[in-house]
C-alpha cells in the first residue's frame, strides 16, 4: 500500500511540475466537490445533489486553483521569495485584506445565485446579512493557515496546502450558507 501512495505522490509531483495550473485547478475541483459531498451529507441529504457537487467542483478548478496559483505566483513576486517572519507577516496581511474578502464575497454570491438559483435581490440581502460574520470567522482562521503555508511550504506546494484546508472551510461555508437560507 505504500508503495501505491509514494508511486501517486511521484506521479503527481511530476504533473505539479509540468503543467502547474491544471493540476491544481484539478486538485481545487476535486477538493470542492469532496467539501461539498461532506456538507450535503452533514446537513441531513439522503443523496447527494449532483447538479449543486458539479458547480461546486466547477468553482474549484475554474476558479479556486487558479486564482491561488497566480495568487501565490504574485506574492512570491512581489516578496522576492523570501520566507523570513516579517516577509511571512506581510504577505498574510496582504493576503487576508485582498483576497480573503474577495474569495468569500464571491463565493457567497456564486452560492446563493448559481448554486441555489436565488434571484439577485435575495442573494444580495443574504449576503449583506452573512458576509461579515463569513468575513470575521474567516479572519479567525485563514491567517494561521497562511502563515504556516507561507513559512513552510514550498510554491508549488502552496495552492495544495490551501485547497486540502479549504476543503474544511467549505464545508463550514456550505453549512452556513444552508443554515441560513434554511432559517429564512
Amino acid at each position: 500500500m505504500a508503495a501505491v501512495v509514494k508511486k501517486g505522490w511521484e506521479q503527481y509531483m511530476l504533473q505539479l511540475q509540468l503543467h502547474p495550473l491544471r493540476t491544481k485547478a484539478i486538485t481545487a475541483g476535486v477538493l470542492a466537490g469532496i467539501s461539498d459531498s461532506v456538507a450535503q451529507k452533514l446537513s441531513g441529504f439522503q443523496r447527494i445533489q449532483l447538479r449543486r457537487l458539479l458547480l461546486k467542483v466547477i468553482f474549484g478548478f475554474a476558479y479556486g486553483g487558479p486564482f491561488g496559483h497566480m495568487l501565490h505566483k504574485l506574492l512570491d513576486k512581489l516578496f522576492k521569495g523570501k520566507t523570513d517572519k516579517k516577509t511571512v507577516g506581510k504577505k498574510v496581511l496582504l493576503e487576508q485584506l485582498t483576497s480573503s474578502p474577495w474569495n468569500n464575497f464571491l463565493f457567497l454570491i456564486y452560492y446563493g445565485l448559481i448554486v441555489e438559483g436565488k434571484p439577485w435581490p435575495q442573494v444580495k440581502d443574504k449576503v449583506k446579512k452573512d458576509y461579515p460574520s463569513v468575513q470575521l470567522t474567516s479572519w479567525m482562521f485563514w491567517p494561521v493557515v497562511g502563515w504556516i503555508n507561507h513559512q513552510y511550504m514550498p510554491l508549488q506546494l502552496r495552492v495544495i496546502f490551501h485547497s486540502f484546508v479549504a476543503c474544511c472551510w467549505g464545508i463550514f461555508l456550505n453549512l452556513r450558507a444552508r443554515t441560513l437560507t434554511s432559517s429564512k
